[in-house]
């Protein structure tokens, strides 16, 4: 399987297992599920922002300029900056609601959301965001196979819970499960057209590598520490099931890069 397939395929498979776990959860599971996704969802993202992204991230920059025997590291804080921005970013996007990170407030499944995002502009930020993840896919592969399954796993994981909370919020205004579901299966195609963007911009440009990675490990660890890990704050699950459950999610990085290596 060449790498454009691979990447093809990521991105159908990350929507399609997203969504379904999702649905499961929402339109048939009892929502205290919700709790377990979530840390779970916390312990991926982190690890393969901290332990597979970034250092393959450094490991794609070209050798550093050495003087006296001594590496600058103008690179490597040019990285940095861009990690920095990127956080900021997102900050602004989120809060424009322009970049959709809805983790399933509970309070939402009871009627009680103090505000409700139009349904239009919840699938527009899904879209954009979907388009993003494939984008992001495509960098991966194209960097190292290995680190393509591992990234998929941490979309895969951090996309249930976003999936949860838009079809809580779609179904509170009125739509129903099926529209909410193929709406969303609509919404994830967008990956599909970033996942080629970023295969023929990124093949052709191997400098943008670096930097499109950390600007994944970047939109992991916001929406972990942003998004995820204040909700978890908020739940009242006991610490010690959080703590494992995010130990879990911790531990499936590196046990997949030892199991398909």
């Amino acid at each position: 399987m060449n790498t454009l397939s691979m990447i093809l395929l990521a991105c159908l498979a990350g929507g399609l297992i997203s969504m379904a776990a999702a649905a499961a959860v929402v339109f048939r599971l009892p929502r205290q599920s919700m709790a377990v996704l979530v840390a779970f969802a916390a312990g991926v993202m982190l690890s393969s922002a901290f332990l597979h992204v970034l250092p393959e991230a450094f490991a794609a920059l070209p050798p550093a300029d050495m003087h006296d025997g001594h590496a600058h590291g103008g690179t490597q804080a040019t990285l940095f900056a861009v990690m920095l921005a990127t956080l900021f970013l997102f900050f602004a996007l989120e809060r424009l609601a322009l970049w959709r990170h809805s983790h399933g407030d509970c309070a939402a499944h009871d009627g009680h959301h103090a505000t409700v995002t139009a349904p239009l502009l919840i699938l527009l930020g899904d879209a954009f965001h979907n388009f993003v993840d494939g984008i992001l896919l495509a960098a991966a592969f194209l960097a190292d196979p290995m680190l393509g399954v591992t990234t998929t796993v941490a979309i895969i994981a951090h996309e249930i819970p976003q999936e949860m909370g838009d079809f809580i919020l779609l179904c509170n205004g009125g739509w129903s499960n099926t529209k909410a579901f193929l709406a969303n299966a609509g919404s994830s195609f967008s990956s599909l057209v970033g996942g080629l963007l970023g295969y023929f911009m990124l093949s052709s440009a191997g400098d943008a590598l670096p930097y499109v990675l950390v600007i994944a490990a970047a939109s992991f660890i916001y929406v972990a520490l942003a998004d995820l890990l204040p909700l978890l704050h908020r739940q009242r699950d006991s610490f010690l099931r959080q703590t494992a459950l995010i130990a879990i999610g911790v531990a499936v990085v590196p046990l997949v890069t030892r199991l398909t290596h």
